[in-house]
């Protein structure tokens, strides 16, 4: 490809924004030329603006460095430099809704980590290997909006992404009824250990919101596009509970399964490995080769020795063994910034760029 699409990050000096920037460095397809942020971060160059904050385990690339921060909020003026925007903003869910919607009216498409419009009846929330054909919503949606190429599509959420996949692998064997708690980085909070002390050798047993959408959000994505909308699908029934623990990254699940059609083991783990989906089928370049691993070990997965599994795009399921109450129970564990945030959204972006949804403006 000899042009590079021009992609703004709206949100950039985040955490997600700056996993937006680590992971777009040398990108094949896709170059950073644009940051915005907010009005207090405008007018300065991207290394002034997040200072002391670079929050990644890689340096800050210099092809950002010098990028003077936009204002967020000058919608026109920021979609004008760019083909398409990734959306890390830290706002209310109605200004992020209202400012999410003002930039595909600009004409410019938007992929977003935000939670704001995950249940817009027209906006796609997608993992490109499960639902790629939610993504046929976007028409209805364009639509709705007014706009020629302008759309909204959105990823789910970070802690779903440890144990949907394997559930999904699993759709043959009818998965009715799921019992899921989630040891959750606190990244997933935007944190690093210097930023928030008293997670230190503690857990705290409650995430705000993070329940809902970890029992709600599966059924969305395995739903169906019905009359221009996204309907949700009725089960596997999911109950959980989210816990904040003492890791930088890393959001493990301890899940448990009924089925209606009994699996063996090697059925389970057969289908685990072998499921894959269009970003694997077209090689996009964030696709993991290996999207669901299974380990042996009774020790596995770790968050220290598995969670960049495929460069964190990948998902690491173990210990599956038969239960007294329930038919089947697994760990599962993903990368929560890269696989459930910054990752995911940009392999949405290549899977819309490959089926033709993001072009050059």
């Amino acid at each position: 490809m000899s042009e590079k699409l021009r992609v703004g990050i709206l949100g950039a000096t985040g955490m997600v924004g700056q996993r937006f920037i680590s992971l777009l460095e040398n990108h094949p397809w896709f170059e950073v030329v644009t940051v915005a942020a907010s009005p207090r971060s405008a007018g300065k160059t991207y290394e002034e603006a997040v200072g002391g904050r670079w929050k990644m385990d890689t340096p800050m690339p210099e092809a950002v460095k010098k990028l003077v921060v936009m204002n967020v909020n000058e919608v026109e003026k920021v979609a004008e430099t760019v083909d398409f925007v990734f959306s890390a903003v830290d706002m209310s869910k109605d200004e992020i809704k209202a400012i999410e919607e003002a930039y595909a009216k600009t004409e410019t498409p938007v992929v977003s980590n935000n939670s704001a419009h995950r249940w817009t009846p027209d906006v796609p929330m997608v993992i490109p290997e499960i639902n790629p054909e939610h993504f046929e919503v976007i028409k209805y949606q364009k639509e709705r909006l007014g706009t020629k190429r302008g759309f909204i599509a959105v990823k789910p959420n970070c802690s779903i992404q440890s144990y949907a996949p394997a559930l999904t692998a699993w759709k043959e064997f009818e998965p009715y009824e799921v019992v899921a708690t989630t040891y959750q980085a606190i990244s997933g909070a935007g944190k690093t250990f210097k930023d928030w002390p008293e997670m230190e050798h503690n857990i705290i047993p409650y995430i705000g919101g993070e329940e809902e959408k970890s029992e709600k959000e599966p059924l969305r994505i395995w739903g169906k596009v019905e009359d221009g909308v996204i309907v949700p699908a009725k089960e596997p029934v999911i109950t959980c509970q989210c816990v904040r623990v003492p890791i930088l990254n890393g959001h493990t699940a301890a899940a448990f399964v009924k089925f209606r059609k009994k699996p063996t083991k090697e059925q389970l783990v057969k289908a685990l490995v072998e499921f894959k989906g269009v970003p694997q089928e077209l090689n996009l370049p964030s696709a993991p080769k290996q999207f669901i691993q299974y380990l042996e070990e009774d020790n596995r997965p770790q968050v220290t020795e598995d969670v960049n599994f495929e460069n964190g795009m990948g998902v690491s399921i173990g210990r599956l063994r038969e239960d007294t109450v329930y038919d089947w129970k697994f760990i599962g564990l993903s990368h929560n910034t890269v696989r459930g945030a910054a990752g995911g959204a940009v392999l949405c972006a290549e899977t819309l760029k490959a089926q033709g949804y993001i072009q050059a403006k």
